[in-house]
């Protein structure tokens, strides 16, 4: 086994963290500057073992316009219930990944002001980076939830003991509210799988679910022959389902694997049976996954953990809660909800781009009201979000439009897009926020003013991170959200107004804070004496993601010529099962009266 091998790169790449987590705890007591030390180097490998799927011709990388998933594998984990440890990326997931470690590094780099029990957030700190890595990297849904609740834990204790004044109030509602959401999900989780089966999937199936793997000039039918007769324990249970050449001994094979799901989701009738209230399995298991998901991202009105959560936890913590903690929400709907559970999609599209659309006029209008500076930028997360939830909603492929998916790949292009572009922004607003804070100890907006006079360069890397939230061309900001009105427009003028529009209120808040913060005549508040220069460590920290806010803005296919393969041919499998679910339906459809009297004239 060495590093050219999937199975070994990407499982270092998760769990390095948590070795080193496991190194620190058993460690003899060191200095604090020590423990911040190793975390740090510890999250700059993992940073650039993430890079190294850069090298091209490698025996670990990514290959740009491949829209398939890369370096995957998977080896039987609790064989008896199928569970596999199975992981693999594609330009759904590889942004994230990326865009996770970095944050990581920048947010330890931030930790530095932690004095309180500093080797227990370093243990807690790395625990949470393997679980945001695991989630974005998992393929078996049993594997994606164990690292959704891994990721749980550790910010709850980050949050509690060292957050501020009320922590112990905003750690328990966080915790609350994502287990409620973990709790749904596994409901849906457990119904999907009682409900799926294996041998209901053809060759090619097999292979697109990444269980039959093709070696070049086979034929998957071929492929399929030959993983039988091999000495794969899932191959022994696939045989003994099908029954051997008894046909009555037939029985069905559960599975966690999330893109064998997706196929029995677009491509079978198993989630379709009806439950409750005359809806489908698959309807209600997709509205339990969206809640669990909506909770995370946040979306109104599951919004309301989110600014207590941000205004208590230490702004490394914020930095990551914003930067990649929310993208786990948005990413869970575009890898499951949607794929597995194409249905229920199509049907609540409309309710879910308006809950979109909602939660962008609510969150500006809640950042309007804010003289908390970092409540001001928790609910602007709200509002930013929600292109996110917006854009992955836009279901355009439709009859009216000839199922043309061109502006849906626009839209959840988009929100891809506004989820790497707000990773960059929101970690650095909360982070310029969190400095100014530890001078001051307040947060009051009617008390600053004058910052740019004593602190210049930190006030302009500070006004240029928040103009790449509001969103202004050239900046991070700009292309997902003009992404997603765009392709709002085809699906419904009134959303697309009303979204459009948002960008208006999110100025508003954006330069008027701008404005109390950085500009004026006098600083107003107390501990002015502390406001001094920005320090070299802390510009290490803004300048990169001010480097990448602009990079982004100008050159934003750096990040759409990796994502966009996968984002096309998701939506276009999706675009092609509403074309035979419209179809069928049809077909399916008793005439009515009229339609009747119209068939006996055409009668012959």
């Amino acid at each position: 086994m060495n590093l050219s091998e999937p199975v070994v790169y990407l499982s270092l790449l998760v769990f390095l963290p948590a070795v080193a987590a496991l190194v620190l705890a058993l460690l003899p007591r060191l200095t604090d500057d020590a423990f911040k030390f190793i975390s740090l180097a510890v999250t700059i490998v993992v940073f650039i073992l993430s890079l190294g799927f850069f090298r091209e011709g490698a025996g670990v990388d990514f290959e740009v316009g491949v829209a398939e998933m890369q370096n995957m594998f998977n080896t039987d984990w609790i064989p008896t219930f199928g569970i596999q440890y199975f992981m693999a990326l594609d330009g759904i997931s590889f942004p994230l990944v990326v865009l996770t470690t970095f944050l990581s590094v920048l947010a330890m780099g931030a930790s530095w002001p932690i004095k309180k029990h500093v080797r227990g957030y370093c243990i807690l700190f790395l625990l949470l980076e393997t679980g945001m890595l695991g989630v974005f990297m998992s393929l078996d849904f049993f594997l994606f939830y164990v690292f959704w609740e891994v990721m749980l834990l550790p910010m709850y204790f980050l949050i509690g003991v060292w957050g501020g004044p009320r922590r112990e109030y905003a750690a328990i509602k966080f915790f609350l509210y994502t287990l409620v959401g973990s709790v749904l999900m596994l409901i849906a989780i457990l119904m999907l799988y009682f409900n799926s089966d294996l041998t209901r999937l053809d060759a090619q199936q097999l292979v697109d679910a990444g269980i039959v793997h093709v070696t070049e000039g086979a034929s998957p039918e071929e492929a399929r022959n030959v993983w039988l007769e091999g000495d794969s324990l899932l191959a022994e249970r696939y045989q003994e389902a099908l029954g051997g050449d008894d046909p009555s001994q037939r029985r069905p094979l559960h599975t966690f694997n999330i893109l064998a799901l997706q196929q029995m989701g677009q491509h079978t009738d198993l989630f379709d049976a009806e439950v409750l209230g005359g809806r489908s399995i698959q309807w209600w298991a997709f509205v339990l996954l969206f809640i669990g998901f909506a909770i995370k991202v946040p979306s109104v009105p599951l919004h309301t953990w989110l600014p207590d959560a941000h205004v208590e936890a230490p702004t490394p913590i914020s930095m990551i809660l914003a930067g990649v903690l929310l993208k786990m929400g948005g990413y869970g709907i575009i890898r499951i909800c949607y794929p597995i559970c194409p249905q229920a999609g199509y049907e609540l599209a409309y309710v879910v781009c308006t809950i979109g659309v909602v939660s962008m006029v609510y969150g500006a209008f809640a950042a309007l009201a804010q003289t908390d500076f970092k409540r001001m930028v928790a609910y602007s997360s709200v509002s930013h979000m929600g292109y996110v939830v917006l854009g992955l909603g836009v279901w355009s492929a439709m009859a009216d439009t000839g199922y043309n998916a061109e502006y849906w790949k626009m839209g959840v292009n988009g929100a891809m897009y506004q989820m790497i572009g707000h990773g960059i922004s929101s970690a650095g607003m909360f982070f310029m926020v969190g400095v100014v804070y530890d001078r001051v100890h307040h947060r009051n907006l009617n008390e600053f003013g004058g910052l740019f006079a004593k602190m210049p360069l930190y006030s302009a890397l500070a006004v240029g991170l928040f103009f790449a939230g509001l969103g202004l061309p050239g900046l991070c900001g700009f292309i997902g959200e003009v992404f997603v009105v765009l392709s709002v427009w085809k699906y419904s003028y009134l959303l697309a107004i009303i979204s459009a529009s948002v960008v208006v209120l999110t100025a508003g808040y954006i330069l008027w804070a701008i404005q109390r913060v950085y500009l004026g005549a006098e600083y107003k508040g107390p501990h002015e004496e502390a406001l001094v220069p920005i320090t070299w460590r802390e510009l290490a920290i803004a300048t990169p993601l001010m480097f990448l806010a602009i990079v982004f803005g100008v050159y934003p296919n750096c990040v759409l010529q990796y994502m966009q393969p996968s984002v096309d041919r998701q939506v276009d499998h999706l675009a092609a099962w509403t074309q035979r679910y419209d179809e069928r339906e049809t077909a399916t459809k008793p005439l009515s009266e009229e339609d009747g009297q119209v068939a006996a004239v055409k009668r012959p």
